[in-house]
């Protein structure tokens, strides 16, 4: 690769033509011969033999050019970006200028490059720190969370009450004819959660194993599914078992059950002592938030509308991947809310532009400050993500790049800056007054929200809808 022209030609634009050698793309020519000829049917050979000569001469000359620039181009664009010194943000648009197995290849390149912003003050901030205890009601129900998961369930003999699991078959009909998504077999139904539309479950409660009854229902009106919106419906429901659960004394046999303890003493007292952890943890991530908004507010300089899209893309495919270890798909996630995609990705809007200003800010003080990542520094966070994810290390750094790592580290030791010189009041938290715990404070800059799974089927009440800007 040879660089041949690098011109600034706008605000975080840069215009890059380079060229790759003729034996270079002869090379990949050859190569992508020998994995594409059996594309090709030539007359007289079968598929994957016939001469390349032959093929160029039916197909054109240039028919394994292009997939061959192509191939290269990658590693051609990411040697001109280096060798340029600048830092891309989002794709490049790019042209082909020539492309001839005896010339090489010559390309243009118009790149968005990362902003070189101005900030005012970054030490010497305000910020007050909230401290909290936990409250043991919280403890309580944790472990009564435990001894719910723990229980056993024993089938009940008599009539359902609210609280039981009821395992039904159940079809549902509007004017007599079975609408699509309304059946269900087998299905385990927590009488008194509310996971069914509302007067499903109650009329559950009372019936027992073998009992086939009809259930009358009226849709919401804000139901997803435009059919059955205020809709009157009979299900026709069988009921296959009943259980109830069975839950263990909270005792020191429990907690050696359900815990490494010896005691629920010592149970409830590392529940605390975690609850204790998050808390403090939120209370620095607030101040540390403080800081960097304050840091923010100062930014001087354009930020290219694209970073803003590019995190908004890495935000959609976080939410998709939660919704696929949940067994669903963000299409199906779109029909069930009502949402249609831009709107949904204009949810995600206000919270990339922050995350971006953040980072962006952040990564300032790291340049004004010369702020220096080690080789230990790096070795010390494999070692930390390894152990966090029950991983090997060799694992991590195929899936984060050093580079990566070490910008991530250099941020952080900013954030660490930025807070150690500033003055920080502490103040206890006043019980009424306590505030939820923000998204946007869960990580350094950024942190995620898990999303509930809505209910698949049709006698299910819809999940509420959430706003796509609280996915934090």
């Amino acid at each position: 690769m040879k660089l041949n022209k690098n011109e600034k030609t706008a605000t975080n634009t840069v215009e890059l033509e380079f060229s790759i050698e003729p034996e270079v793309l002869r090379e990949a020519i050859s190569k992508v011969y020998r994995r594409d000829a059996k594309k090709y049917n030539v007359p007289g050979f079968r598929r994957g033999k016939a001469p390349r000569n032959r093929i160029e001469q039916i197909y054109g000359a240039d028919v394994f050019v292009y997939d061959a620039v192509n191939d290269i181009f990658p590693e051609a664009y990411e040697e001109a970006v280096k060798e340029a010194g600048i830092e891309p943000v989002g794709r490049p648009d790019v042209e082909l200028v020539e492309a001839t197995a005896e010339k090489g290849a010559e390309l243009k390149a118009v790149v968005t490059t990362k902003p070189e912003l101005k900030i005012g003050k970054y030490t010497g901030l305000k910020a007050t720190k909230t401290t909290e205890k936990v409250d043991e009601a919280k403890v309580d129900a944790e472990i009564e969370r435990m001894q719910e998961r723990n229980a056993r369930l024993v089938t009940r003999e008599g009539a359902a009450e609210d609280g039981d699991i009821a395992n039904i078959d159940f079809e549902g009909f509007k004017d007599d004819v079975p609408f699509e998504g309304g059946k269900g077999e087998n299905h385990d139904l927590t009488l008194g959660s509310g996971s069914f539309i509302p007067g499903f479950e109650e009329q559950v409660v009372g019936h027992k194993a073998g009992d086939e009854f009809d259930v009358k229902v009226t849709f919401p009106e804000e139901y997803h599914s435009e059919e059955l919106k205020g809709a009157d419906a009979v299900f026709k429901v069988k009921v296959n078992g009943v259980h109830h659960k069975e839950l263990d004394a909270l005792d020191d046999e429990f907690a050696k059950d359900v815990s490494e303890y010896d005691t629920l003493d010592e149970l409830k007292k590392s529940i605390r002592d975690g609850m204790q952890k998050e808390l403090d943890e939120a209370a620095d991530r607030e101040v540390e938030n403080q800081l960097v908004d304050q840091i923010v507010e100062t930014i001087e300089g354009e930020i290219p509308e694209v970073m803003y899209e590019v995190r908004i893309d890495e935000m959609v495919r976080d939410f998709a991947y939660r919704l696929e270890s949940q067994g669903l798909n963000l299409e199906t996630y779109l029909q069930y809310t009502g949402m249609d995609g831009k709107a949904f990705r204009d949810g995600f809007r206000e919270q990339a532009e922050k995350q971006v200003k953040m980072r962006l800010a952040l990564e300032t003080v790291v340049r004004l400050e010369k702020i220096e990542v080690t080789e230990q520094d790096i070795d010390e966070e494999i070692a930390r993500i390894a152990e966090k994810y029950s991983m090997e290390k060799d694992q991590v750094k195929n899936i984060m790049p050093n580079d990566e790592i070490a910008k991530d580290l250099a941020v952080n030791k900013a954030i660490d800056l930025v807070k150690s010189k500033a003055t920080i009041t502490e103040e206890k938290a006043k019980k009424a007054e306590k505030k939820a715990d923000k998204g946007s404070k869960d990580e350094k800059p950024k942190a995620e929200k898990k999303e509930k799974k809505p209910a698949k089927k049709a006698a299910e009440k819809p999940a509420a809808k959430e706003k796509a800007a609280e996915e934090k």
